[in-house]
């Protein structure tokens, strides 16, 4: 009989220690540790409200860019959840979003759970 390998959370390719600049983010979660003030942002392919952020797991930490209603909807404290979203380096440091096509949920808030 095969033995079944222990489950983790989450798997090692979805940890922020294995982040990579320049590629894309298929699916990481973290806990929001900071929001910093918002900023409007008006150019050709976006306008709206843009927020940098800070997250962690028990990895590492990582800067997320929060994007028009991400920006209202996330707290510090909250788990999140980012598919199909980008990495890149900024200043020597790993930044993360979902861009124009990923996804960020909300896993857990601070306090209670929310459901999917």
């Amino acid at each position: 009989m095969k033995a079944t390998p222990s489950l983790t959370w989450p798997t090692p390719a979805n940890r922020i220690a294995n982040l990579k600049p320049n590629s894309p983010v298929k699916h990481l979660e973290m806990v929001i540790l900071r929001i910093y003030p918002r900023r409007l942002i008006v150019s050709p392919n976006f306008t709206g409200y843009v927020a940098a952020a800070c997250g962690r797991d028990e990895t590492g930490l990582v800067g997320l860019v929060l994007w028009g209603g991400q920006v209202d909807g996330v707290t510090v404290g909250d788990i999140v959840r980012l598919e199909s979203g980008w990495c890149r380096s900024r200043d020597g440091a790993l930044v993360v979003s979902t861009g124009k096509h990923g996804r960020l949920t909300i896993v857990k808030r601070f306090g209670n759970e929310t459901k999917e």
